[in-house]
Parts: structure tokens; C-alpha cells; sequence
């Protein structure tokens, strides 16, 4: 046995509750991109009022706001049931540099990846449960190259530091990472080949 966690099941029967209750609770969603975000958005927003959360200090310049421009642009084209809306998040790229400091030449997904994942989902949960919503989470897992497991575990770590509850999910999961693929050529979003960090992007990873 694996041991692995299933967390669209999770997912499954939070959203079964949510949508019992009547009610539509408030999600801070992070997103790193557009194209990862899109598929996030069509799901959830049946269930939450979204605030998408664009927080991601691992990205330069040039391309923060190149993907930032997309993410608002992909917001305003949705046609969704509830509303969502769009928060940019402080970008400070000595923020990432100072934290993951000595792990420069670390391969992709080791540790590195691990304190940049702490270091956005923190900053989420922090956002979150700072500004009056119901759950925090993040689009990340909803790439291939992303480990579900360890996005999960750091969710529920920042979930019990700030006192906010994690929307545990597996975006991958129900075809949801070719579904972004779709809607991102629906929309014609600008579509990286990179994860966003300037480490991913000369080993050129795809997201």
C-alpha cells in the first residue's frame, strides 16, 4: 500500500457539504498562472465566492506581470456563478531569494520547491484568515510535475498556524489538468513553459 491520501475524494465530500448547506462560503484560491487557475475557477466557483490570491515572489518581473495580466483577463471572461475576484499580492522577489538561499542548484520538486510552496501557502493562509474567509488553498496541484501529497501537508500545516481552514484537493484529478489545457485555448492564455522561478526556467520544466 502506497498510503497515499485521496484528496479529490476529500475534496468530493466538502464540496457535498457546502452544497447541502445552501451556502457559498469564502475561498482565497492562490494561483500562479492563468492557464493553472482556469480549470480551478470553472470547478469551484459552483460552490465558493473566489477571491484568487496572486501571490508568487519566485517569479520575476517581466513575468509576474505578464501572467497577472492574464489571470484578470481570464477572470473577467469567465462566466461563472458566483463571483470571483482578484487580489495581487505584494511582489517581492528577495523574499523568495532569502528563503531558499543554499538550495539554488537543488533538482525540481526537492527542497526548494518545498520553501517556495511554504512560503506562498503561508502568506495565503496568513491573507485568509487576516481578511474574513472561510478556506484557503492553492491551483498548484493541479500540474502533473507538482506533488499533491507534500501541497496537501503544507496546506494543513498553515491551516493550523493561522486557524483557517484548507480546502484539501487534487486538482489533477477528474481530468482537471487537461480541462485547463482547453479552456486555456479557449481563451488564448498566455501559456509558460516554465514552473515560474528563474531555476525552473533553465531547466525548462514545463508547469
Amino acid at each position: 500500500m502506497s498510503g497515499k491520501i485521496n484528496y479529490q475524494l476529500i475534496l468530493d465530500n466538502t464540496l457535498k457539504e457546502i452544497s447541502e448547506s445552501g451556502t457559498a462560503p469564502k475561498l482565497l484560491l492562490h494561483s500562479c498562472c492563468a492557464p493553472c487557475s482556469s480549470y480551478c475557477l470553472e470547478y469551484l466557483s459552483d460552490y465558493f465566492d473566489i477571491t484568487v490570491f496572486y501571490y508568487n515572489p519566485n517569479i520575476e518581473d517581466e513575468e509576474f506581470e505578464r501572467r497577472y495580466k492574464e489571470q484578470v483577463r481570464l477572470i473577467n471572461e469567465l462566466k461563472t456563478k458566483h463571483k470571483i475576484s482578484v487580489v495581487r499580492g505584494v511582489h517581492d522577489t528577495n523574499t523568495y531569494y532569502s528563503a531558499v538561499a543554499g538550495h539554488e542548484n537543488d533538482p525540481e520538486g526537492k527542497e526548494r520547491c518545498r520553501i517556495c510552496f511554504e512560503l506562498r501557502l503561508g502568506e495565503t493562509a496568513k491573507y485568509a484568515k487576516e481578511n474574513g474567509f472561510d478556506f484557503f488553498t492553492t491551483t498548484l496541484s493541479i500540474s502533473p510535475l507538482k506533488n499533491a501529497q507534500l501541497l496537501n501537508s503544507i496546506g494543513k500545516e498553515m491551516s493550523e498556524k493561522y486557524g483557517i481552514k484548507y480546502l484539501y484537493s487534487d486538482f489533477k484529478k477528474k481530468n482537471g489538468y487537461l480541462r485547463s489545457i482547453e479552456l486555456s485555448k479557449e481563451h488564448s492564455l498566455y501559456r509558460q513553459n516554465y514552473c515560474g522561478c528563474v531555476f525552473s526556467k533553465n531547466q525548462n520544466l514545463p508547469e
